[in-house]
């Protein structure tokens, strides 16, 4: 197989080199460090800052096409909330993010067995009617949400007896792709009820929230390269989690990513070579 075709680099080493690429950092369990950004922080400390036995509204927002991204992310949160012992209320608008709820209690009860259902913790499952729902949040908590998912009865669970809206809690974290979203969680609960807001989203999809920031948001988390900063910074101040190989997911995650990017760098750059090369033939000619 020539490398260069007609002047052209063959696809199928660009093929071959983007196999390695990716499956190399996977096989030898490389990573790279990570250095949290501003707005990885700024999400941290909205967090870490929040005194303990905070009500903390999660909500999962996206489907399994982005819960390569997301799912690592929304892990790290519920971690740090369960470090810093705060209360987590769970729902999502979107049938998809049910599952996503489940797989992150059953981390929380084996990671901190401590934690109990209905008083330190809630699964409110799946809400269908998009943003109906969060205008009925706001006037009537226990109307939009009346029992969790095992069929107890919010006016009878420590966690969300106090609750009459849902501007009671102390933090929304909204981990989300698509419609409805962060952006419907800051339009019509955050923003207008000054309720304090965190979030996150897929890459290609985070800057389209950084306009709310950071008067309606505080901060955002983009991609897996906001989880594994997340990640980091958490490790950072809780030594204790180094250990733990799924507190690493995001971390994990950013290796074949990352040589990914560098491959498709070096291709450009390569490109534009032989682009210049072929050019400066011709013009001899």
């Amino acid at each position: 197989m020539q490398f260069l075709k007609n002047g052209q680099l063959d696809r199928r080493w660009i093929f071959l080199g983007m196999l390695l690429a990716i499956a190399s950092p996977i096989l030898l369990q490389v990573t790279f460090p990570e250095k949290p950004s501003p707005k990885t922080i700024d999400v941290f400390n909205a967090i870490d800052q929040l005194s303990e036995s905070s009500r903390v509204v999660i909500a999962c927002d996206f489907d399994p096409a982005s819960a390569g991204e997301l799912e690592p992310m929304i892990s790290a949160i519920v971690r740090h909330c369960a470090m810093k012992r705060h209360r987590m209320i769970f729902l999502t608008l979107w049938l998809p993010g049910a599952p996503v709820i489940k797989s992150n209690i059953r981390m929380l009860v084996d990671e901190f067995p401590d934690y109990r259902s209905g008083i330190d913790y809630v699964d409110l499952g799946y809400q269908p009617g998009a943003e109906v729902v969060l205008k009925v949040l706001t006037s009537n908590f226990k109307k939009q949400c009346s029992s969790d998912t095992s069929g107890r009865n919010t006016a009878d669970l420590p966690i969300t007896a106090p609750l009459t809206t849902i501007q009671q809690v102390d933090l929304i974290v909204s981990v989300s792709t698509g419609f409805p979203g962060t952006t419907e969680w800051v339009q019509y609960v955050g923003s207008p009820h000054k309720v304090k807001m965190v979030g996150g989203t897929t890459a290609v999809s985070a800057p389209s929230l950084y306009a709310y920031i950071p008067r309606q948001l505080i901060s955002v988390l983009g991609g897996i390269k906001g989880a594994a900063e997340y990640e980091r910074k958490i490790m950072d101040h809780y030594p204790q989690l180094e250990a733990n190989q799924s507190a690493r997911e995001g971390i994990r995650r950013m290796g074949p990513q990352f040589m990914g990017h560098m491959l498709v760098v070096t291709l450009i750059v390569l490109g534009n070579i032989l682009f210049f090369v072929e050019k400066r033939k011709g013009t001899d000619r």
